[in-house]
């Protein structure tokens, strides 16, 4: 129920597919704000972990390594979260073509036809 009205099944995965779609936006706003920290975080390293900066070969090999830790953690996440909100889009269409609604809302996208196919 949306605001005190009763919907269909086709109305209720349109507001379905439009959150997803707000949350894909929200996704890459994050992406745009990692990439701009990700280059400050390259020209700080570049600038201020010399090897003069350490005290020793194993700080020099392990500090850089923490900071490629957390980058690949970020990813890890990200990846992750693009993995679930695939799989619950192809749910959602799979159930609409199913029921007759996939040609209204991307049938067929994610069955082959655009050469996507389900390699997850």
């Amino acid at each position: 129920m949306q605001g005190g009205i009763c919907m269909n099944r086709e109305q209720s995965y349109h507001v379905i597919l439009e959150a997803m779609a707000k949350m894909q936006g929200n996704v890459a706003k994050i992406l745009e704000a990692k990439a701009v920290e990700a280059e400050k975080m390259r020209n700080w390293t570049l600038n201020h972990m010399t090897e003069h900066s350490f005290t020793n070969h194993r700080e020099q090999i392990v500090e850089p390594l923490d900071v490629h830790a957390q980058v690949v953690e970020v990813i890890e996440s990200l990846t992750k979260l693009q993995v679930s909100l695939s799989h619950n889009m192809k749910v959602l269409l799979r159930r609409e073509e199913s029921e007759g609604y996939g040609d209204s809302l991307g049938g067929g996208m994610l069955n082959g036809e655009f050469g996507i196919g389900d390699k997850m």
